[in-house]
């Protein structure tokens, strides 16, 4: 095919997609007009006007939002069908729209009507003749790619171009996921149209696709049934704050931005970790039996609280002593959550009170007289308050970092061993692996009851402000952003839709607390096990399975590699089959020439690496990233904002593998942190020493070697 032809057909795709900007630019200044008159609506002064304003508004800022996120690659794919079938070609991107005669200008990716241009194969052409994927920058069409998938029809149409699939596959990685709408391979798109109910898995081996994959899922039910999904909400988890903020601009540039991204330390409303514990004490905080020593610890006697009452009564001697107190405190747990029990407490008080009312003068006055006073007490009340008060998670968490408290509360549960483990990992902020027993307590003691009016106890004393009522504790247990039980309830954790990534590594406990967030949810679960950071996995499976009791699982498996080149992944493979690991083993598409690197043992550590850092930054277009142990993060950091021909790049401090910028190509990791990332270098400093790091340092290792698109050099 000549250059003229490819650069006419170029010109006549271009001449389309300035038509669409047109519509879109015209779209969204209907939007706009659309915003401003329901503000309009809301100057009428009426109950009538302000709610068409709230809606006017509402939806003119969405249709906004979705003009806005799809400018970027808007029109990406054509289709030509059989003449009988329909003359016009059809043309698909990343949102509808139509024309000014409401005819149809550009279909939605996740329509039916799209479905064939992911579906049509040379086997099965779905009365497609052929193909096109438009390659643009912005609103400019660079080139185009054709495939003739019915070459029995008839036809002038020219075919242009290698293929789409391998021209995106060589392009350069940035610091963000991008979007595979145009290229989505048969085997991906069944996937992404599976069956809206129960649970659909994902599996593969490295470079697959099933992230985005699993994102473009997310998508697509989003535009099948968005009253159910956008009002019960879609809850995405991923590893770690790295990889949400990779996948971040996925699910906008599809059109979508209702969704709920979270890493596995945001997974609960209000608060944020960013740190791992070490793997020895990760390896304790995620076990089942965790949920136990949180139960244990959350229906204790308060530490510090009152255990006697005495106070005098007419002609009585009232007495509440240790012994009864603790009678009392195990009637109410017996009945219900604590936190649900506080408008039984002053009841419960008062009964026991009461049969201790024994004089003729006390008796005469009646149980309602009796009751009146009490509750008109400041020393009962005070004392009710302190003996029973609304607790928060925190203060539970709080209690365990007392060796005597958490010697029995984990008695036959957790080793003095694993006890002075877990002592010494709570003197500073909130790990990762502390917000799921951080939610195992919340659920233990739950939400405190709204006061409802017609309660006659003493929660009508508690005032307004259940935060100025909790310990110290609740407001300083972490160092970081504070977390406030009033802002967020129970009743408002469960979504519609939850889509968990690496799904491999999830502990039982964050297993338990995903799963009160989909209990009545559709789930999307994207995992392989040989790339499993959790040394039980019966044990995380067990979980897994209790997570998804009842639900139908719909199962897909992805089998080519797109990510790595064969040489790279052929490295990668043999580690993995020689160290014993079950990976399931994809076959790579593409092939550079250029096999892995491997220098070493070397002498000067920091020399080699700076020399392996440069030759790749020199050598690819995109992002290089230097994968260490986590011992030497804070080192390898250093080293990289000393070298002054990679001083822009260095990453922050507070926010490894952050540069303040947004624009730097080098990043410093641990092998954790590149779960679910792709670069188009990586540099591997001490393999052995992450193998080391923890139980499962082999799978880590297999998934750090996996990363690179383009280049591997390891540095041992």
């Amino acid at each position: 095919m000549s250059d003229e032809v490819a650069e006419r057909e170029v010109a006549t795709e271009q001449a389309f997609v300035d038509r669409v900007y047109r519509q879109l630019e015209s779209s969204t200044a209907a939007a706009r007009q659309l915003a401003r008159e329901g503000h309009d609506r809301g100057r009428l002064g009426h109950e009538g006007g302000l709610v068409e304003r709230d809606a006017m508004v509402f939806q003119a800022a969405k249709r906004m939002a979705q003009l806005d996120a799809a400018h970027e690659g808007l029109v990406f794919g054509r289709l030509d069908l059989t003449p009988e079938l329909d003359p016009e070609p059809r043309y698909v991107g990343r949102i509808g729209l139509r024309d000014d005669n409401r005819d149809s200008l550009l279909i939605d990716w996740r329509a039916p009507a799209a479905a064939v241009f992911y579906q049509a194969t040379a086997a099965e052409p779905h009365d497609v003749v052929r193909r096109r994927v438009l390659r643009c920058t912005g609103p400019t069409v660079v080139g185009v790619e054709d495939e003739l998938l019915d070459d029995s029809v008839e036809t002038d149409l020219p075919i242009v171009g290698e293929g789409a699939l391998m021209a995106q596959l060589s392009r350069a990685r940035d610091r963000s996921m991008h979007s595979i709408v145009a290229t989505i391979q048969a085997e991906q798109d069944k996937a992404i149209r599976a069956p809206s109910k129960g649970v659909v898995t994902i599996s593969g081996g490295p470079g697959t696709g099933k992230t985005v994959v699993a994102l473009h899922r997310a998508a697509y039910l989003l535009y099948t049934d968005r009253r159910r999904y956008e009002g019960g909400g879609v809850l995405i988890v991923g590893p770690s704050g790295v990889f949400m903020r990779y996948i971040e601009r996925v699910l906008p540039s599809l059109g979508e931005t209702a969704v709920a991204l979270r890493s596995l330390g945001e997974v609960v409303d209000g608060v944020r970790a960013t740190r791992h514990d070490d793997p020895a004490v990760a390896d304790i905080k995620g076990a089942e039996r965790m949920a136990e020593v949180v139960r244990r610890a959350a229906r204790q006697a308060i530490p510090g609280a009152p255990d006697e009452f005495r106070l005098f009564y007419r002609d009585d001697v009232i007495r509440l002593d240790r012994q009864l107190l603790g009678r009392l405190r195990r009637d109410l747990l017996r009945q219900g959550r604590r936190n649900r029990m506080i408008p039984k407490v002053a009841s419960t008080l008062l009964d026991a009170m009461w049969r201790q009312v024994r004089s003729e003068r006390g008796r005469d006055r009646g149980r309602e007289e009796f009751n009146d006073e009490m509750l008109g007490n400041d020393e009962f009340l005070a004392f009710a308050l302190r003996w029973w008060p609304p607790l928060a998670a925190p203060t539970v968490l709080e209690w365990l970092r007392d060796a005597d408290f958490l010697a029995r509360v984990s008695d036959g549960i957790l080793s003095q061993h694993e006890q002075a483990t877990l002592l010494k990992s709570w003197d500073g902020s909130l790990s990762i692996e502390d917000i799921p027993l951080l939610d195992e307590a919340r659920y233990t003691l739950d939400d405190v009851p709204e006061k409802t009016g017609e309660q006659n106890d003493f929660t009508d004393h508690l005032g307004g402000d259940l935060q100025e009522l909790t310990t110290a504790a609740d407001r300083e247990f972490a160092t970081g952003p504070s977390w406030r039980p009033p802002t967020h309830r129970i009743e408002d954790d469960p979504f519609a839709h939850v889509l968990i990534d690496e799904a491999q590594d999830l502990t039982p406990m964050q297993w338990r607390m995903v799963a009160r967030r989909g209990r009545a949810a559709s789930w999307t679960i994207v995992g392989d096990p040989a790339q499993s950071s959790w040394p039980v996995p019966a044990e995380s499976d067990a979980a897994r399975a209790a997570a998804l009791e009842g639900k139908q699982v719909h199962s897909f498996h992805l089998s080519t590699n797109y990510r790595n080149s064969s040489e790279i992944y052929e490295y990668a493979a043999a580690y993995a089959e020689r160290v014993g690991l079950d990976a399931d083993l994809p076959t790579a598409v593409r092939s550079t020439g250029v096999g892995p690197t491997v220098l070493g043992p070397v002498d000067d550590l920091e020399a080699s690496v700076r020399a392996e850092v440069a030759r790749l930054s020199g050598e690819v277009a995109g992002t290089v990233g230097i994968v260490v142990p986590a011992a030497r993060r804070a080192e390898v950091n250093a080293w990289l904002a000393s070298w002054p021909e990679f001083a822009d790049d260095a990453p922050s401090a507070a926010a490894p593998g952050v540069n303040p910028s947004g624009d730097d190509r080098i990043v410093v990791l641990t092998g954790l942190d590149t779960k679910g990332l792709e670069f188009d270098g990586i540099v591997v400093v001490r393999p052995q020493e992450i193998e080391d790091e923890s139980q499962t340092g082999r799978a880590v290792l297999y998934v750090v070697l996996t990363r690179a698109t383009q280049l591997l050099s390891i540095v041992s």
